[in-house]
């Protein structure tokens, strides 16, 4: 994108924004015949660019630029379809890709719940419990998560592509969703009026006509198991299985600035942006953490991570004396902005995934950064990583580096 660009004499920002699909065209079947089902991919551009303040940067990089110094600021924007798949297009070996939970609320009003997932560090156990928080009102501290027990989980594909929210969490809401509506009906019965009198706010049912009579969740759970109205099944546990109607489509914008020393080739980061709409945010905290750790990644990749093979065949790479992790010596900071949310308008709560949005998206940022600090030399590309040897050696000769950096040998 920035290099037809650069060919079109065009702003980089401004050729993105006429790129992108507009608000009003949601649902877009795609050429590949992906349907993106939300977004508002201008905001997010917009609020990013406001962000690292685009204009006045422009600006001090020509000012720069006649002093010497090489400053550049690269842009990426991204979506990508998680939570796969939905069971008309999507299997593995013939197996559907659907997700399952059970939850189960005992009769003290204390809840387990169980997914087919499994937590990588992402924050499940805390995930989880907030939907069913959100959906029943059971304080999440009074929720236990249970998952990766083979002996007790039920049918699930696993957690990879970002599916973990899309679909096993739409599984959790989908399944508290039927323990209410048995709940309900215990309600009623406690309170002897029929079910359709009886109204919902979270954690309490109440009477229509009647506000201040009702009874909590944990009422309607001890319930389940001393005092069930005729003909009903006792206890109040379910399984519910989620078959996702559609992908789901996040989208981020993501801003780099740089300065790269021409003597050496080094470059250090000034600004990293970052505008995610990932749909309905369930945990603030985890987003955010999951986006920093993309970013971190993403920074890591640009700059110094690769894989290669020597004369010999051995791989160079392959431990972490060899294939770099950044520290946080290394790492720069981040400004993650939250104020673009388009839910998803097919899934229960509205999420769309967030786990691998900032590693997809952010090399680029980083790179085009590079490259545009750069412009004016004839440098187009550098391929990953942008080790400062390969960044002088471009400068030097004004030409592209491509292919993997060389190993070096004993002879």
């Amino acid at each position: 994108m920035q290099a037809a660009a650069d060919d079109l004499g065009m702003d980089q920002a401004a050729f993105r924004r006429m790129n992108f699909v507009r608000d009003e065209d949601f649902p877009h079947r795609t050429p590949f015949g992906f349907l993106l089902d939300s977004g508002q991919y201008r905001k997010c551009l917009d609020v990013g660019l406001k962000a690292v303040g685009y204009e006045d940067f422009r600006q001090r990089q020509q000012e720069a630029r006649a002093r010497g110094r090489l400053l550049g600021l690269g842009i990426s924007t991204m979506t990508e379809p998680l939570g796969a798949g939905n069971s008309r297009e999507y299997d593995i070996l013939g197996i559907k890709m659907f997700d399952s939970a059970e939850l189960k609320v005992h009769m003290t009003g204390k809840a387990i719940v169980r997914t087919g997932a499994r937590t990588q560090g992402q924050g499940h156990e805390t995930t989880w419990a907030q939907i069913v928080s959100h959906e029943l009102g059971i304080p999440a501290e009074d929720v236990v998560v249970e998952e990766g027990d083979t002996d007790t989980a039920p049918f699930g594909m696993g957690t990879y592509a970002s599916r973990s929210t899309p679909v096993a969490g739409a599984a959790v809401a989908m399944v508290a969703r039927k323990i209410r509506a048995k709940a309900r009906r215990l309600a009623a019965h406690l309170l002897e009026v029929s079910e359709e009198d009886i109204e919902w706010e979270l954690g309490r049912f109440y009477i229509r006509s009647a506000p201040d009579r009702g009874v909590t969740i944990q009422e309607c759970a001890m319930a389940a198991y001393s005092n069930m109205p005729d003909g009903m099944e006792p206890g109040l546990e379910n399984t519910a299985y989620y078959d996702p109607p559609n992908l789901t489509w996040p989208f981020a914008c993501y801003i780099v600035t740089v300065e790269v020393d021409p003597a050496t080739g080094v470059w250090d980061v000034l600004t990293t942006v970052a505008v995610d709409d990932c749909g309905v945010r369930i945990n603030p905290m985890i987003v955010e953490g999951q986006i920093m750790g993309g970013l971190t990644e993403a920074y890591a990749m640009a700059s110094m991570q690769f894989i290669t093979f020597d004369a010999e065949g051995n791989c160079v790479g392959s431990n972490y004396m060899d294939y770099l992790l950044p520290t946080a010596w290394e790492t720069p900071g981040f400004e993650l902005h939250s104020e673009v949310v388009t839910p998803c308008p097919h899934h229960p709560i509205g999420a769309k995934g967030i786990g691998e949005c900032a590693a997809v998206g952010g090399p680029a940022a980083f790179v085009n950064a590079v490259i545009d600090a750069l412009s004016g030399t004839g440098v187009r590309n550098i391929d990953m990583p942008l080790l400062p040897d390969r960044v002088w050696e471009a400068i030097t000769h004004r030409r592209d580096v491509s292919g993997a950096p060389p190993v070096a040998t004993d002879d």
